[in-house]
This record gives structure tokens, C-alpha cells and sequence, in this order.
């Protein structure tokens, strides 16, 4: 087995016996049933992906920032010249960007991960160099990776997954970096979801009306010449436990791992297979990886092998914004148990977010209309898991402190 496919067999949905143990132990605790609101079904989730109530505090953090570089930029969706990837790439390294700010504050150690800067990185602290190519081919006219590329640039971001955890970090935090990253995102969302460009398609970095309009056509012209335009419907929602189906009634995974990668993406010889399990003409759905390897970026493969990494450690990953919310879809679509080892940090200010989210049942912790990426979003959750995670260790029982329960 590749490491990618030992990874997705690794992953095992949420514990019914720690889900159940778990929302027991919150009723009992010294306060009204439900007070904590949504804390309280974080601290059931994060029990029942890690198979025990109540479940291991989710600390120290680890934020990892995958960079990468898209072909697409030369579309002219975005004001920003390519070569900030890497200069923002070397901003992080020295300390002075906002993740690095946010993660100081949260106490999260902050990795920065070339898996496809479109230039030479120079060693430093801090920074794993996994280049899979210097940036993507320009996802409107093609493919933008190789079926080759994309399996490299998953396992890369499992690998990190694996080397934080084996460092002791007990929480995962996605963080992004790459100029024209939410085109891409974008495309990925509708894909997945069957969403239009317009639907999900934002501002990003702040660029004005004439720009929109053409990132969404941009977006719109990337599905056509794919072969993913037309799909209202998308891949079939996931969400926590739910074990959800396809239209053929098998779960909506990859394929069967057991027996190599999925159907379609199993030859890696010769870059994107010809056979796929179906098109969105005849109302089948398209493989993962290929809908990953057409539309997506390098840090978009990385950052769902890193969620993927995550999941199979039984370690909670928290996704930041509509960068890393285009991955977990695709990780999602790879092994759709994944999804309940997630905490969505927060949901931006980029309409596709929001679809990604929906479609993968998750429900951001806070809304402060954030469109930076970096993993801030997710960094700034952090705090809100812990104490969360916290009241499960530390708050009496109402037996314990010796206080009615008027539910007794």
C-alpha cells in the first residue's frame, strides 16, 4: 500500500460508545443542560474521534503553512504580483506576519511548508521543503497537476501531519500561502459541491468588480475545459458519522484503497488517466483526485493529506479558512470519515467558505469576517477548543460537588 492509501485506512469514524459516554458526562457537569452551547458539541466530537470521553486536551498546537504557486495568476485574478508567495514564505520564517503573531499568542509552534513556490528557498528554521514543481499549470486551459503531482504533494502534507505529532504537537492547524489560491479554492468548491462561480467566488486578497468578473469566468472556463461544468448537484454531502452514499450506493470515498488508488487514479505512469468513473454529463461522479489534480493547487493536495495525516494519528485538526475548507472537501471525498476528526475555526468572508463548509456539516466557531488565511482563523479557534476540551477534565459533577440537579 502507498502511504496515501495506508493513511485513508487508517482513518476510522467517530466512537459511538465516546460520543454517548461523553454527552452523559456533559449533563452531569455543574450546569444547565446545553449552557455551554456549541463548546459542548465540540468536546463530544473531539471525544468520539479520539474513542475516549473525555478526550485528550488538544495542546500544544502545531500550525503548519503550506506555499505554493498557481499558473492561473497569469489570468490577472488578483492585483498581487507571484513572487509575494515567496516573500511572504521568508516573512514567516522571520517572525512578522500575523499567523506568526497569532500562533506567539496561542502558544503554536509555526512550520512553513514549500510544497510548490514557484522559486528556490533557502534553508531555514522553520521551513520543510517539499516542492512538488515550481506552481501549477494554468488550471484554465488544463489540468493543473499531474496525477503524479497531486499523490505527491497529499503524502507530502501527511508527512508533516506525522513529523508534528511524532514532535508531541495534539492539534492540527491549516495555514495557506499562494497568490491566486482562491481561484483555485473556488473552483474546487464548485466542483465538489456543484455550486456556481458565482455563488462561491470572492473578492480575495480585495480586488475590485472588474476583476471579480473575471476571476469568475476564469473559474467557469477552468470547470468547462476539465470536464466539470454542469454538476449542480456535486459529490454527495459528508459530515460527521453520517457514512454517507453516492448515487451508486457505495460511500463516497476515493474508491476501494485496498486494492490501490482509486478507480481512474491507479496508473500514475502517464499523467491523468483517460478511464474515470464517470463525467458530469452522465451524472457519475468524477474521481477525487482527478477533480483535485484538474482545478486544484499544490497546497490544496497538501493541506487534505495533511488534514488526512491528522485524522489517521487521531489527532483534531482545526481548518482555517476557504483554502484549507476547498481541501477538507477533497479529503472528504477521499475518506469521508475525516470530517469528524475536524473542527471548523471559523468561517471568512469568502462566500465559497460557507458552501464548503455546508456541504461538509461543520459549524465555524466564529465569524469575524477574516479573509487572510495563514491559518489565523484556525489560530484564533485554538483557545475556544481547549476550553472546551478543559471543562470536560476539570468541571465538577453535580453528584461530586454535592449540587442538585433539577433534571435528577
Amino acid at each position: 500500500m502507498t502511504i496515501l492509501e495506508q493513511t485513508v485506512a487508517a482513518i476510522r469514524p467517530a466512537d459511538p460508545a465516546a460520543l454517548a459516554a461523553a454527552r452523559a458526562h456533559q449533563d452531569s457537569l455543574t450546569k444547565p443542560r446545553g449552557a455551554l452551547g456549541v463548546l459542548e458539541e465540540v468536546a463530544v466530537r473531539l471525544a468520539g474521534a479520539a474513542a475516549v470521553s473525555p478526550p485528550p486536551l488538544p495542546t500544544p498546537a502545531a500550525l503548519a503553512i503550506f506555499a505554493a504557486d498557481h499558473g492561473v495568476h497569469a489570468r490577472g485574478v488578483t492585483p498581487w504580483p507571484q513572487e509575494v508567495t515567496v516573500q511572504m514564505v521568508g516573512n514567516f520564517l522571520a517572525g512578522g506576519a500575523v499567523a506568526n503573531a497569532f500562533a506567539a499568542q496561542v502558544g503554536a509552534s509555526v512550520t512553513v511548508v514549500d510544497v510548490g513556490v514557484a522559486a528556490d528557498l533557502p534553508p531555514a528554521p522553520g521551513l520543510t521543503v517539499s516542492k512538488v514543481a515550481y506552481g501549477t499549470a494554468d488550471l484554465s486551459v488544463g489540468p493543473a497537476m499531474t496525477a503524479e503531482q497531486v499523490v505527491a504533494a497529499l503524502e507530502a502534507g501527511i508527512a508533516v501531519a506525522r513529523e508534528l505529532v511524532d514532535q508531541g504537537a495534539r492539534c492540527l492547524v491549516t495555514g495557506d500561502m499562494g497568490i491566486a489560491n482562491t481561484t483555485a479554492s473556488a473552483a474546487l468548491i464548485c466542483a465538489f459541491t456543484g455550486k456556481d462561480a458565482a455563488a462561491v467566488t470572492g473578492r480575495g486578497t480585495g480586488v475590485d468588480d472588474e476583476t471579480l468578473a473575471r476571476k469568475i469566468e476564469v473559474v467557469r472556463q477552468a470547470l468547462r475545459v476539465n470536464g466539470l461544468a454542469g454538476r449542480r448537484e456535486g459529490l454527495p454531502a459528508t459530515g460527521p458519522a453520517n457514512g454517507r452514499e453516492g448515487a451508486d450506493g457505495q460511500p463516497v470515498s476515493a474508491g476501494d484503497l485496498s486494492g490501490g488508488l482509486p478507480v481512474g487514479m491507479g496508473d500514475l505512469s502517464g499523467g491523468l488517466p483517460e478511464r474515470v468513473e464517470g463525467t458530469p454529463e452522465d451524472g457519475r461522479a468524477v474521481p477525487p483526485l482527478e477533480v483535485l489534480a484538474a482545478v486544484g493547487g499544490l497546497e490544496h493536495a497538501a493541506i487534505a493529506g495533511f488534514v488526512l495525516g491528522g485524522a489517521a494519528l487521531g489527532v483534531p485538526v482545526i481548518l482555517d479558512g476557504v483554502i484549507a475548507g476547498a481541501a477538507a472537501l477533497a479529503a472528504a471525498a477521499l475518506a469521508p470519515a475525516v470530517v469528524d476528526h475536524c473542527v471548523a475555526g471559523h468561517r471568512s468572508a469568502e462566500p465559497g467558505h460557507a458552501a464548503a463548509l455546508d456541504h461538509l456539516g461543520l459549524r465555524p466557531l466564529v465569524e469575524l469576517e477574516l479573509r487572510l488565511g495563514e491559518g489565523t482563523g484556525g489560530l484564533l479557534a485554538h483557545p475556544l477548543v481547549c476550553a472546551a476540551v478543559r471543562v470536560m477534565h476539570e468541571v465538577a459533577t453535580f453528584d461530586s460537588a454535592g449540587v442538585t440537579d433539577k433534571e435528577a
